[in-house]
């Protein structure tokens, strides 16, 4: 791996969360674009997705979804499973922010489009037992435009409107679309 990648790596185990912070934002800065280096390091994310520490599981989510245009051989397939569970945390923040990246696995192509959009439609259609249900369904229509916005799919803003739609609460519902104008 690169040392410099690598530093950064190593740097998120620093006990000073402003050396954390910016390693964390240089390793999501280096994974926006296609990198050689995934594999030396998913199988230590993948295994983070359930480590004690929500920061590390946080992170590790958000660095997979974003390594998956870096997965020629499609791993994130059998994988998506164990990421998509960090979308449900305990930690709500750490919830939060899984779901805020996971459309990013939708870049990776077709197969792993139609994975995302469909575990968000049925998320969206499902969560209104979870608590912050409202948050969650935000999130998932800030994820579909962002994948929409990358892919230009029809079919995703198609999905997401209808979506929008089936919101009983017209506060709610014109939250939602305002990320659509």
């Amino acid at each position: 791996m690169d040392p410099h990648i690598q530093s950064h790596f190593d740097a998120l185990q620093s006990q000073d969360k402003n050396v954390q912070y910016e390693a964390y934002l240089h390793i999501l800065v280096a994974t926006n674009a296609k990198v050689g280096w995934s594999y030396e390091v998913w199988d230590q994310l993948k295994d983070d997705l359930t480590d004690p520490d929500p920061y590390k599981r946080s992170r590790s989510a958000q660095f997979l979804a974003h390594l998956a245009i870096s997965d020629p051989d499609k791993r994130m397939l059998t994988d998506f499973p164990t990421l998509w569970e960090v979308t449900k945390d305990k930690k709500i923040v750490t919830a939060r922010h899984s779901l805020q990246s996971i459309w990013k696995v939708g870049l990776a192509g077709k197969t792993q489009k139609e994975m995302v959009v469909h575990h968000l439609t049925t998320r969206f259609e499902n969560c209104t037992q979870e608590k912050n249900y409202t948050l969650i369904r935000y999130d998932i229509i800030q994820s579909l435009k962002n994948l929409y916005d990358q892919v230009q799919d029809p079919f995703i803003k198609h999905i997401a409107l209808d979506l929008i739609e089936t919101e009983e609460s017209d506060k709610y519902r014109k939250k939602y679309q305002s990320i659509w104008k």
